[in-house]
């Protein structure tokens, strides 16, 4: 009978993971988890120790710190694939998951299903006759180099990438390796993972070539299975439940989708809400089922097609999905710095994005043109952005895959603090105290229209005054609002005092938050 290894990719809920890793090792089958690197050592801890005593489950001898479109997600899955093959040699197949996935089948129905077909599971297209790519960069994935992350370093990214275009600095294929694409939720048999980890021992020139490949987690396995196994032993598909929005983000699954989950003709689902607690249970309690029996009618996609078309086909004035939203998602944290400056702000985040990994975006509700990804039109101006601002934000979770992120917004922007803070997610203020000189002052004014090039010296002078009490204003307007987690990070302390305050905001450790405050231009006109 078919005994299952998941492969678990995990970087937050520590809890989830240890239940995930139960509920599955209960069953009978293996789990090996890899824990990002970049997450914090005591939620990596309280994993290892909750199942110390588990035999079934093992943790990558490596922890990567993983990237979104990097080589390190690949790294970071063969590290937890080496740790499986080794400690579980009765492991028949390998099936990649995330902290997001649950089962939608019975433990013994999947062990039937696989059983039933001596088969690899891995959607597999041609990388350059299929349309798997819809939108975005497609050939320049692979014959250009990409060093940086385009969602943390997206200012080196697309300055690398701009230079080798324009220089001509393109890359050969190797000349035997046919590029497939597909996505990463395989389930692969054990001969083909061994397969697999023998090739990358002795083709160098391939693993250089996929290590500065952009998003290599959905070519490197897809193009490796493809020249190793007879095609006839390939099924073209994933056993991973899956949808995307029209927006280029995944459909979450509620505590109302059991019954439609149950019918797909997939073993998994993702991506569960973390809300979800009742769909959790029963999905839990579902794996560990003897007689459950499933009447398969794989509707889903047809069914969501039809009812979010609905808007499109008669139906004008029904409200759009995100003015409907109401909330960014309870188990969420949104960080928001409030910094007048806002070349102080932009620095701030830079660094914690390059610190801490949690993604950030700038000013996006002051200036319109934040770099922002596609999100339907809904971020093209600010007034869209602000009048739909909890289903922008939620968006901007999905696209970043994160349940952290950090903003920076301008201290006039109260209302908007207010309504972030009256949402249900948790919501934690950092306000950045700078000192502003009179030169500084009348370049604000400039830039806002208070003054211009024309203007007399005496209408300037009076006009510092008032400008300095309004941004005092603006700041005692914030404290008077009394928002809850809130800290202040000054211009005149010391970068100790400095470190303690984010370290607050960010719940970080204090030797990592002092990389942060230790930065000397962060305060520099």
């Amino acid at each position: 009978m078919a005994k299952i290894a998941f492969i678990l990719l995990s970087h937050k809920d520590p809890k989830a993971i240890i239940d995930q890793a139960e509920r599955l090792t209960a069953a009978g089958d293996y789990i090996s988890i890899h824990f990002d690197a970049r997450s914090p050592k005591a939620d990596y801890d309280m994993i290892r120790g909750a199942l110390a005593e588990n035999p079934s489950v093992t943790f990558a001898k490596k922890r990567v710190k993983a990237g979104w479109g990097e080589w390190s997600l690949v790294a970071g899955t063969l590290e937890a694939v080496k740790a499986a093959v080794e400690a579980f040699p009765r492991a028949t197949h390998f099936y990649m998951v995330s902290g997001d996935c649950m089962s939608i089948k019975s433990a013994k129905y999947a062990h039937e299903f696989l059983d039933s077909d001596d088969v690899d599971y891995i959607e597999s297209f041609d990388f350059f006759e299929s349309d798997w790519i819809k939108t975005g960069m497609k050939d320049d994935r692979l014959i250009f180099r990409h060093f940086f992350n385009e969602r943390t370093r997206k200012w080196l990214f697309y300055a690398a990438y701009g230079a080798q275009k324009k220089l001509g600095l393109t890359r050969r294929i190797p000349d035997d390796l046919q590029v497939m694409i597909g996505s990463q939720w395989w389930c692969l048999r054990r001969r083909t993972i061994e397969w697999i980890l023998e090739f990358i021992n002795r083709r160098a020139d391939v693993m250089r070539f996929f290590r500065t490949t952009w998003i290599p987690d959905e070519t490197f396995f897809q193009t490796l299975v493809r020249h190793m196994v007879p095609a006839d032993e390939i099924r073209t598909r994933t056993l991973t439940f899956l949808m995307f929005t029209d927006y280029g983000t995944p459909v979450t699954f509620y505590n109302d989708h059991y019954e439609m989950l149950l019918s797909q003709d997939y073993l998994f689902a993702r991506k569960i809400s973390p809300e979800a607690h009742e769909l959790k249970r029963r999905l839990g309690a579902l794996y560990a089922a003897r007689g459950a029996a499933f009447q398969l009618s794989n509707e889903g996609r047809s069914l969501f097609k039809f009812l979010t078309g609905r808007g499109r086909i008669g139906h004008r004035f029904a409200p759009r999905f995100w003015e409907s939203e109401s909330t960014l998602g309870r188990e969420r944290e949104l960080l928001v710095v409030v910094a007048k400056k806002w070349h102080v702000g932009k620095r701030l985040l830079e660094r914690i994005r390059q610190v801490t990994n949690i993604p950030t975006v700038d000013y996006l509700f002051d200036e319109e043109g934040t770099v922002l990804p596609d999100l339907g039109g809904i971020q093209s101006t600010l007034e869209k952005r602000t009048r739909h601002r909890r289903a922008l934000m939620r968006m901007l979770f999905d696209y970043f895959d994160t349940d952290r992120l950090a903003i920076a917004m301008d201290p006039g922007d109260i209302e908007l603090m207010r309504d972030f803070y009256a949402d249900r997610s948790t919501t934690r203020l950092l306000e950045v105290e700078s000192e502003f000189t009179d030169d500084w002052i009348l370049g604000h004014a400039k830039r806002v229209g208070l003054a211009g090039e024309g203007t007399p010296q005496d209408a300037l002078l009076k006009l510092l005054p008032a400008v300095r009490a309004d941004f005092y204003f603006e700041s005692d307007r914030i404290r008077d609002a009394d928002f809850a987690n809130t800290g202040l990070l000054r211009e005149t302390a010391g970068a100790e005092e400095n470190a303690r305050a984010l370290a607050k905001f960010l719940t970080i450790p204090e030797e990592r938050a002092l990389e942060i405050a230790r930065t000397d231009y962060l305060f520099t006109d």
